[in-house]
């Protein structure tokens, strides 16, 4: 249960919109500070305040889309949410030199290391099981047990 003096700070502090908004969609009044955005448009934030969050739980993201899931979240910023690094992706020193593991390298056996090419980034997509994007897999055998079927001939 949100207290009073809490929940009027966070309408003080994000707007009486945009409280009832976080009121709606994740049954909490947050305030905190911006920290960055991904390419799927969700922000996130991280709030410091003892007083005003539980512990472990003063980072939190405010996604896009409003049927949402953890897949949305991409690897980058789920690591920082979950506080596997410290500082978010954009100015993680690791994270800016490193390639993302979903971006493939070819390695040719007959070129040497200098000529290393890069395959375009795919972009992230978040798991589309339970949706109509699922993948779905057909079957070209035919069944191995059929139904009986009887053969009625016709009385006379």
């Amino acid at each position: 249960m949100v207290s009073l003096l809490r929940t009027l700070r966070s309408i003080q502090r994000v707007g009486l919109r945009e409280w009832w908004r976080q009121m709606q969609y994740i049954c909490d009044a947050k305030s905190g500070t911006y920290v960055g955005k991904d390419q799927f448009g969700n922000r996130y934030y991280e709030n410091y305040n003892q007083y005003e969050e539980i512990p472990g739980r003063h980072r939190w993201v405010d996604l896009a889309q409003h049927n949402y899931h953890a897949s949305q979240v991409p690897p980058e910023w789920h690591s920082w949410l979950q506080h596997i690094r410290e500082s978010p992706p954009h100015k993680d020193p690791v994270m800016l030199n490193s390639s993302p593991a979903w971006k493939a390298v070819r390695l040719s056996l007959f070129l040497p290391l200098s000529n290393l090419t890069e395959s375009p980034q795919k972009p992230w997509v978040e798991n589309l099981t339970g949706t109509r994007g699922a993948y779905r897999p057909y079957n070209t055998v035919p069944p191995k047990i059929s139904a009986w079927e009887p053969n009625v001939t016709s009385r006379s």
